[in-house]
């Protein structure tokens, strides 16, 4: 569990810089009670997609090297999400 931590740390971190440089839509990270990470992205743009790929894949090789972990892959399409903004739509008149 303590090698999964420090794995989630460095990923979001390394990931959480992508953010605008690939054009993400959604990044979210949980760690599971066995000490399984769990990454879900999204993206507009299959573009997009590879373009992070490429750069995410420096931070799992790192990760590779230094921990002992095991990758699955899975790709999907959303059919339903739903996702809750804070957001204030209110206009201030002066």
């Amino acid at each position: 569990m303590d090698e999964a931590k420090v794995a989630a740390s460095y990923i979001s971190d390394s990931f959480g810089k992508l953010i605008v440089d690939c054009n993400l839509k959604a990044l979210n990270m949980s760690l599971g009670q066995c000490g399984s990470v769990t990454i879900q992205t999204k993206f507009d743009t299959s573009e997009d997609l590879r373009k992070f790929e490429t750069k995410a894949g420096r931070t799992l090789a790192e990760l590779r090297n230094s921990l002992a972990y095991t990758e699955k892959h899975y790709a999907g399409v959303y059919i339903y999400a739903y996702e809750a903004e804070a957001s204030d739509a209110s206009l201030s008149l002066n």
